[in-house]
């Protein structure tokens, strides 16, 4: 909630990492662990790449989870629909999206949202028809649901920098095994 810090209010891909790290390890993760590594990060990004802005998700997948987590158990996929990232769900595996987060339409988001946002997909359910997400975005984002068609139309990829210009509309994943 510190948005006023640049850290935190680019850092919605280093704390989607971040949890997803966290779990592909066994690891649980405290406020304080979180907050600790989420200013790390951004001082290994400004070390190794002159900079922390927002990622897209090939280098959020290269720099953060394989560069700086270490860990190699990582995909990107483009081109995915809804029943794609149901299946890797159904795999245990755990899936970060890059989103226009305005679309989510979430009312605990400050306004009007950000553009260029990550958050982390952990399940989904049939029965509602929504996707069961931890959204860093917010403080109520444990476990905060978004709609299918909801994430889906807000799903898309954003190019490295800051606030870049997003010239084509591309649907990515980032897959993460244990």
């Amino acid at each position: 909630g510190n948005w006023k810090d640049p850290r935190y209010q680019h850092g919605c891909e280093e704390a989607s990492v971040l949890m997803a790290i966290r779990w592909a390890r066994g690891r649980t993760l405290s406020v304080q662990q979180a907050e600790q590594q989420i200013k790390a990060m951004p001082a290994w990004q400004k070390k190794h790449y002159g900079g922390y802005v927002d990622t897209s998700a090939a280098d959020t997948a290269e720099r953060l989870i394989k560069g700086y987590a270490g860990y190699t158990k990582v995909n990107v996929k483009y081109d995915v629909g809804v029943e794609e990232i149901k299946t890797e769900l159904a795999q245990e595996h755990l899936v970060l999206v890059p989103v226009n987060g305005r679309l989510l339409k979430n009312p605990n988001f400050t306004r009007p949202g950000p553009l260029q946002h990550m958050l982390l997909i952990r399940g989904y359910d049939d029965t509602t028809h929504e996707f069961i997400t931890n959204d860093p975005g917010t403080r109520r984002g444990k476990a905060y649901r978004y709609s299918y068609d909801i994430l889906f139309a807000a799903m898309r990829d954003y190019p490295t920098g800051d606030h870049e210009a997003i010239k084509e509309i591309r649907k990515a994943m980032i897959v993460v095994e244990k």
